[in-house]
C-alpha cells in the first residue's frame, strides 16, 4: 500500500494548437506494445518517453482561453508551454484519447449537501487510489518516502506547477495549509483529528521548494490513506492568495482587508475558505458583487481540474483549470470537459425523473437501491446504464446517550434498551423490501468490510429478529404501558415518542419506516420526518436527535489514517453522529460536556495505538479486535442490512469504467479518473 516512488527527469516540446502529439496514443485498453510504468495507468513523463521511445509534444484545449477568460482575477494566459509543469502527470485513458468540449452535468441535494460526489470529479489531492482500492499512487506529488519507522514522511512535488491563477504552486503551501490554517485555533477552532497523530500535531518542514516533509510525533502509516482520500482539506492551499491576509504572515493584513470592506483579515480567511477544513464550501464571494471587486478573485486558486465562477442558490458552475497539471499519452492537456454544471435538488422523485430524462451525465451519491427498479426499466429510452455496486456503509441507527432529557438518557444509555431495539428489528423483511433481497443483514462493527483478523461473530451480534426477548427486555427496564394506548412509558411514567429524523442521502426511507413499524410493534412510539441533509445534521451536532439515522461503515485502510470515526461523537459534522456530549468532554479535555463510560475512553486510547503499530503484527491485530469488541458490544450503533446501489451515467461519457463500490470511502469518481472523461455525441 505505501509505495516508494521513483523519480524520472523531463524532457518536452510544447505547442499551442490542435498538433498530434508523436508519442502513441497508449490506453489502458490497447498499451500499443508499450510496457506498463512503474505505475499502473499512468507515467512520470521521461518515463513514458523512454518506454514509448518518444519525444512527447503537447497540445492545449482549443477553447481553454475563452473559459480562462471566465475566471474573475485570472491574468490573460500564456503559452502552454509556461503553463503545463515541467514535470506533468500522463495519463493512460480507460478505452481512448478523449475529445475536448462539453459540460458535465450533475446533480446535488444542496449546498454543502451531497456535494462530495461531484467535487470527485475534479478532485486533486497529493497523491490518490488507484481503481484496484488498494494502491496508492502519486498525483500532486511527484513521490514520496517513508522513514523506517514511519514517522517522517516526504513528498517530491512537480517542478513548475502552478495555480490556477498562474501562481507557483510549491511545498510553502503545504506547510502554510497546515499550520495557519488547519491546524491554526484562530482559523479552525478544533482541528480535525486526522490531521493529528496520537492527538499531537505534526511539524512540517518546507527542504526547498519542490520537497516538504511532515513529521510525525508518533508512527502513522496509514497518514497516507489520508492524503489519498480526503475530501475534506486539501493538504495544501494557496500561500500567495490566502496569506496576504493572515495576520501572522502579513502585518498589514488587517488594513487590506478592511480596504476590502472586511472586519480584518481573519474575516476574509473564513469568507473564502470557510471554519471546518471543508474543500467544497460555496463562496459567498461570488454573490456579493458590492465586495468582490476590492478582492483578487472570486475564489480561491485551485489546482483541481475544473474552477468555480458562480455559485447560487440552485447550484454552480465550472470551469476548466487552465493550468491543470495532468496530460494524456498524445500530450493533450487535461480534463478533456470543458465545463462542469451541478444543480442541486433534494426531492428524492424529482432526482430520478431528471435521471430518467438524461438530464445528468453521472450520479451515485444518494442513489438507494429503492430508486434501482425504475431506473434500470429506463435504461434504453433515456441512453444511459445503471450498475448496481457493492455499497460499504450500512445504514445504522443509534440513540442518544447523552440526551438533554435526563430520563430519556437513562433510558437510552441502558444497554438492554439497545439490546431490545436491535432484536426488534426484523432484518430479513428489510432485505425482502428495501434491498429486493440482495443485501445482507449486518450489524454496525466499525470497519466495513470486515478485516480477515476480526471474528465473524460480530457481524451478526444481537441481528436476530426477537420480538419476545425485546418485549422482554424492555419490561426488565421498567418501560411500560401504563396508559393502556398499545405504547410504552419511559420508566418514570413519563410518555415517550422516538422522533425519527432522516434525509435521503444517509439512508433510504424504507428501511426507515419499516424499522419504525418494528420498534411499535414492540410498543415503542415512533415517528418519521424526512428533513434536508443540513437540517438533520444541524439537529443533531445540537444535540436534539432521539435516533440517529445514517449509513456508518469505513474500510480498514481509510480507519488507519483517520480517528474520527471511534473517537466520541464518533464522526464528522457530515456523518453520523453520536454522545454529542461526550464529545465535547473529549475535545474540551474534561471541561465541559458529559464523561463517557470506560469503554468510549478505551476506544480513544486504542485508535491511537492501532494506528500507531505495526499493520498485521499481533498487536495490531489485538487492538483491532477489541476495538470491535467494544464498538458492536455496546450497540452504539445498530446496523440493519448492507446491500448494492446503484450508480448511474449517459452511455455518451466516455472512459468511464465500472467502479468496485458505491461510496465516499475511497472518494467516489477519485480513484476512476473523471478528468479523462468525455462526451461522444
Amino acid at each position: 500500500m505505501f509505495t516508494r516512488v521513483f523519480l524520472f527527469g523531463a524532457a518536452a516540446v510544447f505547442t499551442t494548437g490542435a498538433a498530434f502529439a508523436d508519442c502513441p496514443a497508449v490506453t489502458v485498453a490497447d498499451p500499443m506494445g508499450v510496457p506498463a510504468g512503474a505505475i499502473p495507468q499512468q507515467y512520470e513523463l521521461a518515463e513514458f518517453e523512454e518506454l514509448a521511445n518518444c519525444k512527447m509534444t503537447f497540445s492545449a484545449n482549443p477553447d481553454i482561453a475563452a473559459l480562462n477568460s471566465r475566471i474573475r482575477g485570472n491574468p490573460e494566459l500564456p503559452p502552454l508551454a509556461e503553463r503545463l509543469p515541467e514535470e506533468p502527470l500522463v495519463y493512460a485513458p480507460y478505452h481512448s484519447i478523449g475529445k475536448y468540449g462539453g459540460t458535465l452535468r450533475g446533480m446535488s441535494n444542496a449546498t454543502e449537501s451531497g456535494t462530495s460526489d461531484f467535487l470527485s470529479t475534479r478532485h486533486a489531492t497529493l497523491v490518490r487510489y488507484l481503481d484496484d482500492l488498494q494502491t496508492i499512487v502519486p498525483n500532486v506529488a511527484k513521490s514520496w518516502e517513508w522513514n523506517d519507522d514511519f514517522t517522517q514522511v516526504t513528498f517530491v512535488l512537480r517542478k513548475g506547477h502552478k495555480w490556477s491563477d498562474g501562481a507557483p504552486f510549491s511545498a510553502d503551501d503545504v506547510k502554510f495549509w497546515y499550520d495557519n490554517l488547519a491546524l491554526d485555533p484562530k482559523v479552525i477552532a478544533k482541528p480535525r483529528s486526522g490531521w493529528l497523530v496520537a492527538g499531537e500535531r505534526m511539524t512540517v518542514d518546507v527542504i526547498d521548494p519542490q520537497t516538504v516533509r511532515f513529521n510525525l510525533p508518533a508512527p502513522k502509516p496509514g497518514l497516507l490513506a489520508l492524503f489519498a482520500s480526503e475530501g475534506w482539506g486539501l493538504s495544501f492551499r494557496p500561500k500567495h492568495f490566502l496569506g496576504r491576509y493572515h495576520p501572522d504572515l502579513n502585518p498589514d493584513a488587517d488594513k487590506l482587508a478592511q480596504d476590502a470592506g472586511f472586519e480584518d483579515g481573519l474575516a476574509v480567511i473564513a469568507a473564502y475558505y470557510g471554519s471546518t477544513d471543508w474543500n467544497d464550501s460555496p463562496s459567498p464571494l461570488l454573490n456579493s458583487p458590492d465586495r468582490v471587486a476590492n478582492l483578487p478573485a472570486d475564489v480561491v486558486p485551485t489546482l483541481e481540474s475544473h474552477i468555480t465562477i458562480s455559485d447560487r442558490a440552485t447550484g454552480r458552475h465550472f470551469v476548466a483549470n487552465p493550468y491543470f497539471h495532468i496530460v494524456d499519452t498524445q500530450g493533450n492537456q487535461l480534463p478533456y470537459i470543458n465545463e462542469q454544471d451541478e444543480v442541486y435538488i433534494n426531492d428524492t422523485e424529482v432526482r430520478v425523473l431528471k435521471l430518467i430524462n438524461a438530464e445528468v451525465d453521472y450520479k451515485s451519491q444518494s442513489l438507494e437501491l429503492p430508486t434501482a427498479p425504475l431506473l434500470l426499466e429506463n435504461q434504453e429510452k433515456g441512453d444511459y446504464t445503471i450498475h448496481l455496486k457493492p455499497g460499504i456503509s450500512t445504514p445504522s441507527f443509534s440513540f442518544n446517550v447523552t440526551s438533554d432529557n435526563l430520563e430519556k438518557r437513562k433510558v437510552f444509555g441502558d444497554f438492554r434498551f439497545r439490546q431490545a431495539m436491535s432484536v426488534a428489528i426484523n432484518r430479513d423483511q428489510i432485505n425482502e423490501v428495501a434491498f429486493f433481497g440482495l443485501g445482507t443483514p449486518r450489524q454496525h462493527i466499525g470497519f466495513s468490510p470486515k478485516p480477515d483478523f476480526i471474528d465473524d461473530k460480530w457481524l451478526t451480534y444481537f441481528t436476530q429478529y426477537d420480538p419476545d426477548m425485546a418485549n422482554s427486555l424492555l419490561d426488565e427496564i421498567g418501560m411500560v404501558d401504563t396508559g393502556g394506548d398499545g405504547f410504552r412509558e419511559l420508566p418514570n411514567g413519563e410518555k415517550i415518542t422516538l422522533n425519527i429524523q432522516f434525509a435521503n442521502q444517509g439512508i433510504p426511507l424504507q428501511v426507515v419506516e419499516l424499522v419504525a413499524n418494528d420498534w411499535a410493534e414492540v410498543g415503542v412510539q415512533t415517528t418519521v420526518k424526512e428533513v434536508t441533509p443540513d437540517e438533520y445534521r444541524s439537529a443533531q451536532s445540537a444535540n436534539l436527535l432521539d435516533v440517529g439515522a445514517w449509513s456508518r461503515g469505513v474500510p480498514l485502510a481509510l480507519t488507519l489514517g483517520n480517528n474520527q470515526e471511534w473517537v466520541p461523537p464518533f464522526s464528522s459534522f457530515f456523518g453520523h453522529r453520536q454522545g454529542m456530549l461526550w464529545g465535547e468532554w473529549v475535545q474540551s479535555d474534561g471541561g465541559a460536556g458529559v464523561e463517557p463510560p470506560d469503554y468510549a475512553k478505551q476506544l480513544i486510547d486504542d485508535i491511537g495505538a492501532f494506528q500507531s503499530a505495526p499493520i498485521g503484527s499481533d498487536e495490531f491485530n489485538a487492538l483491532g479486535q477489541r476495538m470491535v469488541k467494544n464498538m458492536t458490544e455496546n450497540l452504539l450503533f445498530i446496523g440493519t442490512v448492507i446491500g448494492p446501489l446503484p450508480i448511474y451515467h449517459r452511455n455518451a461519457l466516455k472512459n468511464f469504467v465500472e467502479f468496485q463500490t458505491q461510496g465516499h470511502a475511497y472518494y467516489r469518481t477519485y480513484p476512476y479518473r473523471a478528468t479523462q472523461w468525455y462526451f461522444d455525441e
